[in-house]
């Protein structure tokens, strides 16, 4: 809870400035060896022709007969296997507790897992001897490819070779404060509230209530539980507002897009961020309080840096030296 009141605090205050930037780094295993690979043999045929029937049953009238999507993304090519090239514990629990749309957290671990390996054994990742377990911890050693960096290498490669620029419209206090601080708000409100937990029920003929809530803004039309995972992809996926050439703070002074130190403090909020959404899929509210802790600090980094020093509201984006 004190972690929770201090992020709290931080975030109502003019001028947020955590900024965010898809990370390169590298995603690693304890191991020195590195982790698992997709193409190291993790399943077997028989384990994805288990999950080719359940796939055809519960996933193919919305990703296609073939993985080559329809209403839903592709499962299979270098696009999918660049935006899941991290540990495959973020694929098996997108689609155990996610997956189908019509009928989220109805399928078992096994289940799950057997759907990987069929969506593997399409994808021409090879077989093995030994069955892909319902492991989370075995799932975190494994990984489609070697780090999360090529991953975010190979998105960016896979888009378009030009792309329009935009200049900045707001200034940095208006653009934290109208996407950064209420998604993160909505992401520390699990601390309290679970998210998969039904709404109070209203009594007939009550008033609604006065304001405007960013926590209930989507009530009845998504769930608790997708209201959380849009927060934190909205954390992560901001890095391009925060860094556009051109931006001013607002005492009017230019952004420091390029100093180092804002770089990295924005490396580290857009993982808290993309962890924030992979604790999110698990719908474990547990799991979601704990990656506060993580989005907190790296605020807390950032405010340390460029907010929270010597001459108020003036010295906003003035970084002491590093």
């Amino acid at each position: 809870m004190t972690r929770f009141l201090r992020a709290t605090h931080g975030l109502t205050l003019p001028g947020l400035i955590c900024a965010v930037l898809c990370s390169t780094a590298l995603w690693t295993t304890a191991s020195a060896q590195g982790p698992t690979l997709a193409q190291d043999g993790i399943y077997t045929s028989e384990q994805a022709v288990r999950g080719q029937a359940l796939y055809k049953q519960r996933c193919a009238s919305c990703h296609g007969n073939a993985l080559q999507g329809a209403v839903a993304p592709a499962l299979t090519g270098a696009a999918f296997v660049a935006y899941w090239g991290g540990p495959l514990s973020d694929l098996a629990d997108k689609i155990r507790y996610t997956m189908p749309a019509d009928g989220a957290g109805t399928l078992t671990p096994q289940q799950s897992v057997d759907l990987v390996a069929h969506l593997l054994q399409v994808g021409k990742f090879p077989a093995g001897k030994t069955e892909l377990a319902a492991d989370e911890a075995a799932l975190k050693g494994i990984a489609l490819s070697t780090s999360r960096a090529s991953a975010v290498n190979a998105k960016v490669a896979l888009g378009p070779a030009q792309a329009p620029v935009f200049p900045a419209y707001g200034n940095l206090a208006a653009v934290m404060r109208a996407i950064m601080f209420p998604s993160s708000n909505m992401i520390f409100h699990v601390q309290t509230n679970d998210p998969g937990a039904p709404p109070p029920a209203k009594e007939p003929g009550a008033k609604s209530d006065a304001g405007f809530s960013w926590v209930d803004w989507g009530a009845g039309i998504y769930t608790g539980w997708d209201l959380v995972d849009y927060a934190a992809i909205a954390i992560a996926e901001s890095a391009p507002l925060m860094l556009t050439p051109g931006r001013r703070c607002e005492n009017g002074k230019m952004v420091p897009v390029d100093r180092p130190d804002w770089i990295k403090y924005s490396l580290e909020m857009a993982e808290a961020g993309r962890a924030a959404y992979r604790a999110s899929q698990t719908r474990n509210q547990e799991l979601v309080s704990e990656s506060t802790n993580q989005l907190s600090d790296s605020c807390l980094n950032c405010h340390r840096a460029f907010r929270d020093i010597p001459g108020g509201k003036a010295a906003r984006c003035v970084a002491q030296k590093p």
